[in-house]
């Protein structure tokens, strides 16, 4: 399955600079509706109100953390199936871990560069049994 540039995407980042970022890759892979929340708590009030089809989100925020953040979605039965993308600077096997257990579809760790967060975003799109290319 083909990744719907047209889907809304929610970036979730505390740090505004991160986000301008974020959503300048997103504009390269083509992503036409970015939305942005400044931490997990607007993330989450925002995806109650709109059906977003991919959650990029940094896992250090506060009040609620990214990781809260994917908890919390996991456990809404509204929201659950929702793509999501964990960002964090640490690539602490703990972490990676625990985002894994608790439900996130993929990972990157800072920096990446536009073909990392499209190959991540891709294989979020691709079917579990389809062949790596």
């Amino acid at each position: 399955m083909a990744v719907d540039l047209s889907m809304p995407v929610l970036v979730v980042d505390d740090y505004s600079t991160m986000v301008r970022i974020i959503r300048n890759l997103l504009k390269q892979l083509g992503f036409v509706e970015i939305d942005e929340a400044n931490d997990g708590r607007a993330a989450l009030a925002k995806m109650r109100e709109r059906k977003y089809g991919l959650v990029i989100s940094d896992w250090n925020m506060e009040p609620m953390t990214g990781y809260d953040l994917l908890r919390e979605v996991r456990g809404d039965e509204g929201l659950a199936e929702t793509p999501f993308i964990m960002i964090t600077a640490e690539s602490k096997t703990e972490n990676v871990i625990a985002a894994k257990k608790a439900g996130v579809s993929n990972y990157i760790v800072k920096p990446f560069n536009a073909q990392t967060l499209k190959s991540k975003i891709d294989a979020v799109f691709e079917p579990a049994d389809a062949p790596a290319a």
